[in-house]
């Protein structure tokens, strides 16, 4: 199973096909990032004072509760290096990169398979779970768990971490515990402004939980491109142009889930809020005769708790949503 969780949507992605399998932002980085990160001077080391007020401002937060890290991913590599949980519990369907790095470090992994529509109860997590791992919004489900919902997650001996990769497709980040110092709230670059090669994130915690992770980590842990995008992203023009995307997509989402809805053998986790839909067919390994027809879109079987008959599909302009809802249509045939 570990090979299957190591699976992502750039190995969907094959080339000629359109990509919707990944969930970067279409058209990015906009030019003005990409001028920006091409005038970093690479000839000195990393100092990221700088991007850790930034990040700080950005979330009113202190700068002893912000830790830069080489992404999402690298952030849960270090939280399961750093910490020793008796018991850690992962909330399936989700990003798997987390389940791998607690695995790796040598943890014993308890998943907690919510099933459809994907509901979060707190109360099916075994009491004795030190740490608790899941997305918000979820990849794959897109599926928004409500503030109060994680939060009664929470207690004096446990640690809840929350992947908020893709809170900024919901405007303002209503239910994003980012201000909460009670939990660990990782967020990345990536999605919302086309970073995936540059590696990009960071992690909010209490100032002891970030000393306790930053010791782990080794000296320069973020490169200066990385740390100049952290700076960028943060500023106010920039969360203003997140918040615009935001708007866009409600919409253009709204008008693939309902394409897809009038689909027969298809189904939409109802309630999605992320860059994605997460779909059920009634036919298995669609995703194979939608290669044929020059779409990808990401399988759902690698995923635990789902199987074959799932997919997830990227949210692109509506153009690109017709012409793939029109190949579905025809691969169910």
């Amino acid at each position: 199973m570990t090979d299957a969780l190591r699976h992502h949507g750039d190995l969907d992605a094959l080339p000629g096909l359109v990509d919707l399998a990944v969930n970067v932002r279409a058209g990015t980085p906009p030019q003005w990032l990409a001028e920006q990160l091409s005038g970093v001077d690479l000839a000195r080391y990393p100092n990221q004072d700088a991007a850790v007020k930034a990040v700080a401002e950005r979330h009113r937060r202190s700068p002893d509760e912000v830790l830069l890290t080489a992404g999402a991913a690298g952030a849960f590599v270090l939280i399961a290096r750093a910490l020793r949980p008796r018991l850690s519990v992962v909330i399936h369907p989700q990003f798997t990169e987390p389940e791998i790095a607690l695995r790796a470090a040598g943890h014993d992994v308890h998943r907690l398979v919510l099933p459809p529509p994907f509901t979060l109860d707190p109360n099916l997590v075994p009491v004795d779970a030190d740490l608790v791992v899941l997305g918000n919004p979820t990849n794959p489900t897109s599926v928004l768990h409500d503030r109060p919902t994680i939060r009664a997650l929470t207690g004096p001996r446990r640690l809840v971490v929350v992947d908020e990769a893709f809170a900024d497709c919901v405007r303002d980040e209503p239910e994003s515990l980012a201000d909460d110092p009670d939990v660990v709230v990782v967020r990345s670059l990536t999605k919302t402004w086309g970073l995936a090669g540059l590696r990009a994130g960071y992690l909010l915690a209490a100032p002891d939980v970030v000393e306790r992770l930053r010791r782990a980590q080794p000296p320069w842990p973020v490169s200066s491109p990385a740390l100049a995008a952290c700076v960028a992203c943060s500023t106010p023009a920039a969360l203003a142009e997140a918040a615009a995307w935001a708007d866009r997509l409600d919409h253009d989402r709204a008008e693939l889930r309902a394409a897809l809805a009038a689909v027969p053998g298809v189904a939409v986790v109802p309630g999605a809020r992320a860059a994605f839909l997460l779909v059920r067919t009634t036919a298995t390994d669609v995703w194979q005769p939608l290669r044929e027809r020059g779409f990808a879109v990401r399988r759902g079987d690698t995923f635990p708790g789902l199987d074959g008959h799932w997919f997830r599909v990227a949210v692109r302009e509506p153009a690109t949503s017709a012409a793939f809802v029109h190949a579905l249509e025809e691969a169910l045939r």
